[in-house]
């Protein structure tokens, strides 16, 4: 069986960025997946699972209302809990996206109130979310993405 190719990455040499992890096309439409690698896999803690699910609901939030909507497949984190993946229409670029990711990590770190779709009716365990800690990790992400501006995955 081939190795997927999320699993061909050298771990140990990524750090926090905004990576294509992948393009796939089908009958003429291309889709791209953006990683945002929140934190050092294998050398940071990973984030821990209420944060990242009230990022998951902010993020995709924000991203389903914002001025790119019709270009949003999916929002969400990986099963590992050092980021979450972006898919969108397009053959796109981190630099095509950087902006946008940028302005959802705004949105996440002014964002008060309640969290949307914290509520029983509309999520599965809508009690699990924990906005500081959110914020807490997007406004470090943030900061790394601007600073470093990793965009291209370690060989």
């Amino acid at each position: 069986m081939e190795r997927i190719a999320s699993f061909t990455i050298n771990h140990l040499e990524l750090f926090p960025g905004l990576y294509v992890s992948r393009r796939d096309s089908h009958q003429g439409v291309v889709v791209t997946t953006f990683d945002l690698r929140i934190t050092a896999p294998n050398r940071e803690p990973v984030v821990d699972v209420p944060a990242l699910h009230t990022i998951e609901h902010l993020g995709a939030t924000f991203l389903r209302n914002s001025a790119r909507k019709d270009e949003i497949v999916y929002f969400g984190p990986m099963g590992c809990r050092t980021g979450c993946y972006l898919v969108m229409f397009g053959d796109l670029t981190s630099e095509d996206v950087f902006d946008l990711v940028l302005e959802m990590c705004d949105f996440i770190i002014g964002f008060e109130g309640d969290v949307p779709g914290a509520a029983p009716d509309q999520c599965g365990n809508y009690s699990e979310q924990n906005l500081n800690m959110a914020k807490y990790y997007i406004r470090k992400y943030r900061s790394e993405l601007s600073e470093h501006r990793r965009f291209t995955y370690p060989e």
